[in-house]
């Protein structure tokens, strides 16, 4: 009956999902994931064994292991592409839960690895941070909690989300990891805004963060080193920023030469949140603006479908998700310009690290799955109705 009413998408009877996978998945976001992560290893192949050279490795130990990660987050993708968004979000919310426990935890079980804020589980041979886990199933669930209050009779999910909203927050100021924090919030926003929020309320919200922002400032000296660093008129070139800068600097538009930057051997996080300092300076401008190509592919074309999109909750989760990928990757580009302080955050897919590439399978793998072609899945459809 729906179909007759609104006229679906049509169906093809007994596809296999494969074909059907990729008849309906958005083929040009997925191209531009892969090589995305075709960019970190090129940049890995330059940026870690200076590190690896420290730390007694082999030259090429990081590469291997961002391969294995990498793999592993891409397996992760693609089978999340392959299910449907019910799915999803059953899965979304076990993983939630698993890692909103994990966090609960971290003070206790944690470590901070000497960097200031304890964020990581050491396993071994190797660590796993849970906030990286945490907000794409964070993002899934608010996202269905605001769908559903705008149900008639629906539960009040807004106001719980922002309560769990905030209490995630709070957990992750205490690490403290401000940068997490702040996309937990951002995150959190724009599914408000996209599902109908009051101006009021959002200023209110608004101020309420420039009124959290102060108090870290005053009693955290880990956030305010780093905001005192970003204001300061001058800076010191011996700092993680002022190389970054000066390696920006000299890369100019086409790059000093593959191989012959300097930066990585003064930068204890060339290979992970100033990876793009080390593609500016090897690489030149031409493939800083091929990075930032490929983002705003991925982002453009996903908020692009969800808006022909019908379901509530996968237009807001979506949309959380989508944003939410977008701002990481531009905070961690800003901070390596100084347009922002730094705030120890990962280029989705591009840094190393397993956490932050298996969790930004997760994301994108929970995207392109909200936003594959599927029969009545447009809002357009609603529009539209058969001739008479």
């Amino acid at each position: 009956m729906t179909e007759m009413v609104y006229g679906a998408v049509p169906t093809r009877d007994g596809e296999p999902i494969l074909p059907r996978w990729w008849r309906t998945i958005d083929k040009w976001s997925l191209s531009a994931v892969l090589a995305l992560f075709g960019v970190g290893l090129l940049l890995g192949l330059a940026a870690s064994p200076p590190l690896a050279e420290r730390n007694g490795f082999s030259a090429f130990h990081y590469v291997e292991r961002q391969v294995a990660f990498g793999s592993l987050a891409m397996l992760t993708m693609f089978a999340l592409t392959l299910m449907a968004p019910q799915t999803v979000r059953r899965l979304a919310i076990i993983g939630f839960a698993v890692s909103f426990i994990a966090l609960l935890f971290l003070p206790i079980f944690g470590t901070g690895y000497g960097k200031g804020a304890v964020r990581w589980y050491s396993l071994g041979f190797g660590s796993i941070q849970p906030s990286e886990f945490l907000k794409p199933g964070f993002i899934v669930v608010a996202g269905w909690m605001i769908a559903a209050s705008n149900e008639i009779a629906g539960p009040p999910g807004k106001s719980y989300s922002f309560a769990l909203a905030l209490f995630i927050v709070l957990l992750l100021a205490m690490q403290p990891d401000f940068g997490q924090a702040c996309l937990v919030m951002f995150a959190w926003g724009v599914m408000y805004f996209v599902g109908g929020a009051s101006f009021l309320i959002l200023s209110g919200i608004a101020g309420l963060a420039a009124i959290g922002g102060a108090f870290a400032y005053q009693n955290s000296e880990h956030f305010a080193r780093r905001i005192d660093g970003f204001l300061s008129a001058e800076v010191d070139p011996t700092t993680q920023l002022g190389y970054a800068a000066n390696a920006i600097r000299e890369g100019g538009f086409f790059g000093v030469g593959v191989g012959e930057g300097t930066v990585k051997w003064s930068l204890p996080d060339a290979h992970t949140d100033f990876i793009i300092a080390v593609a500016a300076e090897e690489y030149g401008l031409v493939l800083v603006l091929l990075v930032i190509f490929l983002y705003a592919t991925i982002v453009l074309r996903s908020l692009f479908r969800l808006m022909r999109e019908r379901d509530p909750f996968i237009r807001l989760a979506g949309t959380g998700l989508a944003c939410t990928f977008a701002v990481q990757a531009m905070i961690n580009m800003s901070v390596a310009v100084r347009l922002l302080p730094a705030k120890g955050m990962t280029l989705p897919f591009v840094s190393y690290g397993g956490s932050s590439l298996i969790a930004g399978g997760i994301l994108i793998g929970m995207l392109l799955a909200f936003t594959r072609i599927r029969p009545q899945g447009e809002i357009a459809d609603h529009l539209i109705r058969p001739r008479r």
